[in-house]
C-alpha cells in the first residue's frame, strides 16, 4: 500500500524566513508536502519566497478568516493535515481549532509562559528579554490555542544571552534556532502524531 503524502499548510504574516526553512526542509522529504501558504498581508516577503519555491498562495483578508468560512474551505481543498504558523499573528477562529484539533503548533521566540501573549511577538519580545537583564531565552513550539502563547508546550530550546548582546544580537540568535528546531519539530510531530 502506498504511503499517504502529509500535507503542511503554513500561515504567515511578514518576511517568511521560518517559512522558507520549513520549505526547504520538506523539499527533501517525499512524503511530507508544503501545499500553500496563507498570507494576511498582500504585501508579505513571504509571498516572494513561496513563489520561488512554486508553492501556492492564498492571501485572505479579516472578513474572510473570522467571519466566512473561506479559509476552512481552503484548507479542506489543500487536503491540510497539519497548519503550521511561522511569523503569524492573528488568533486562530473557532471553526478552524475545532476543525483541526491538535494539529496547529506554533513558534515563539522566547521561553514560554515567560513573554507570551497578546503583544508579545518578533522585536518586542527581544527587547523586553533584553530590558530585564536575562541570562537565556529561546525558542518555545507549541499547539494552538484560542488564546495567544497558551496551547501545550511540544518543543523548547534555550540560548545563553551575554552581557554585550543586544536586542538584535538576542534576535539573530533566537532565529537561528528557529530555523535549525522548527522545520525538524515540525517533522516529528507529523510522523507522531497526525
Amino acid at each position: 500500500m502506498e504511503s499517504k503524502i502529509k500535507r503542511i499548510v503554513i500561515f504567515a504574516s511578514g518576511s517568511g524566513t521560518n517559512a522558507e526553512a520549513i520549505i526547504n526542509h520538506f523539499s527533501k522529504k517525499p512524503d511530507v508536502q508544503v501545499s500553500g501558504i496563507f498570507v494576511n498581508k498582500p504585501d508579505a516577503y513571504v509571498i516572494t519566497r513561496a513563489k520561488k519555491h512554486y508553492v501556492p498562495v492564498f492571501t485572505f483578508n479579516r472578513n474572510d478568516f473570522y467571519d466566512s468560512n473561506r479559509i476552512l474551505n481552503l484548507l479542506y481543498e489543500q487536503k491540510a493535515d497539519c497548519i503550521v504558523l511561522a511569523g503569524f499573528l492573528w488568533l486562530m477562529p473557532t471553526h478552524i481549532l475545532e476543525a483541526f484539533p491538535n494539529a496547529i503548533l506554533n513558534i515563539h521566540p522566547a521561553l514560554l509562559p515567560a513573554y507570551g501573549g497578546k503583544g508579545m511577538y518578533g522585536d518586542r519580545v527581544h527587547k523586553a528579554v533584553w530590558e530585564n537583564g536575562e541570562s537565556e531565552t529561546g525558542i518555545t513550539i507549541h499547539l494552538v490555542n484560542e488564546k495567544y502563547d497558551e496551547g501545550k508546550v511540544v518543543f523548547q530550546e534555550k540560548v545563553e544571552i551575554q552581557r554585550t548582546d543586544t536586542p538584535e544580537t538576542i534576535a539573530g540568535k533566537v532565529h537561528q534556532l528557529e530555523h535549525q528546531y522548527y522545520p525538524k519539530v515540525i517533522e516529528q510531530f507529523l510522523r507522531k502524531n497526525v
